[in-house]
Order: C-alpha cells, then sequence, then structure tokens
C-alpha cells in the first residue's frame, strides 16, 4: 500500500471530487445529489430577496419548486418543468457530470449522453423544499466559522482536501 493510501486510511474523510467543469454559483449557489434526490437552491432572476428552492426525486422524477417563503413557483405545471429545476440540473451536470447525475436520478440518456433533461420523465413531488433549505442553511453556516485546522465532529464525514501532515 502506498504511503498516500496509508494516511488515507486513517482519515475520516475523503478526498473532494473535482467539478467537472466550472459553474455558476450567482444562479444556483447550492446543488446536492441527497436524500434520494437532486436538490438545490436557484435565485430568483427578478428578485435578489427570492430563491427557489427545486428538487427531482431519483426514480419516478418527482418535481418540486417553491419560493424560499414557501410559495410555489409559478412556472412549473405538474409534471412540466420550470425554468428553476432547468437550471438545477444544468448546474448539477456541470457539477457532478452527465453520467453521476443519470445514474443517481435513474434516467436513461439519450443518443449523445449530454441532454439530461430529455431523459427524464416527470411527475410531481411532494413538497420537500423545507427540508432542502434547511441543508443550504446548514452549509452556509460553516462559511461562518472561523479558520481552523482543528477538526469538527459534525463533519467527519465530509470530503476533505489533501492530509494534513
Amino acid at each position: 500500500m502506498t504511503s498516500e493510501g496509508v494516511v488515507n486510511e486513517r482519515r475520516s474523510a475523503a478526498s473532494v471530487i473535482a467539478q467537472v467543469r466550472p459553474r455558476k454559483l450567482a444562479k444556483v449557489p447550492f446543488v446536492e445529489l441527497a436524500e434520494g434526490r437532486l436538490q438545490g437552491v436557484v435565485s430568483s432572476g427578478s428578485d435578489v430577496s427570492r430563491v427557489y428552492v427545486s428538487s427531482i426525486t431519483a426514480g419516478d422524477h418527482g418535481l418540486s419548486c417553491r419560493t424560499n417563503n414557501n410559495r410555489p413557483c409559478g412556472g412549473l405545471s405538474g409534471a412540466y418543468p420550470c425554468n428553476h429545476i432547468g437550471a438545477l440540473v444544468d448546474a448539477a451536470v456541470a457539477q457532478y457530470g452527465p453520467d453521476r447525475v443519470a445514474r443517481y436520478l435513474k434516467v436513461e440518456l439519450p443518443d449523445g449522453g449530454e441532454n439530461l433533461r430529455a431523459g427524464l420523465h416527470p411527475t410531481t413531488a411532494p413538497d420537500r423544499a423545507a427540508e432542502v433549505f434547511s441543508s443550504f442553511l446548514r452549509h452556509l453556516a460553516y462559511l461562518e466559522l472561523p479558520p481552523s485546522v482543528e477538526p469538527l465532529p459534525e463533519l467527519h464525514w465530509f470530503p476533505a482536501g489533501k492530509a494534513v501532515s
């Protein structure tokens, strides 16, 4: 086993997987594959104080999109995706790559393999905005912590950079 392998074996964190290509954080500040959903927060194009909490469930491709103050998205119509869902998918593909997102959502990619949206067969999903927004706020709270090299017990599972010797 290499010395790097030994170091990694003793750590409680994994190396960060680099994003596939850069994405605009101002448009989609938060995107994750978690809780059986592709979920995230999408900025409003018309109001700087409003964001949309959007998600797609894995398997049945259930769509959900609501504002941060729990109002329904006017663009989401049953199983027809709104622009926020489209922006979320685009950000996820930029962050994780089309193959990884497709595997997670259980989507068959059409020929060419890049158009993930075309492989979705959406339905209406139960509202998960509160859970997704709570996860986003929890991630934001870590940005307010002072810089430290000491481990945070609640982040022992979180991917980390190179090991500190």
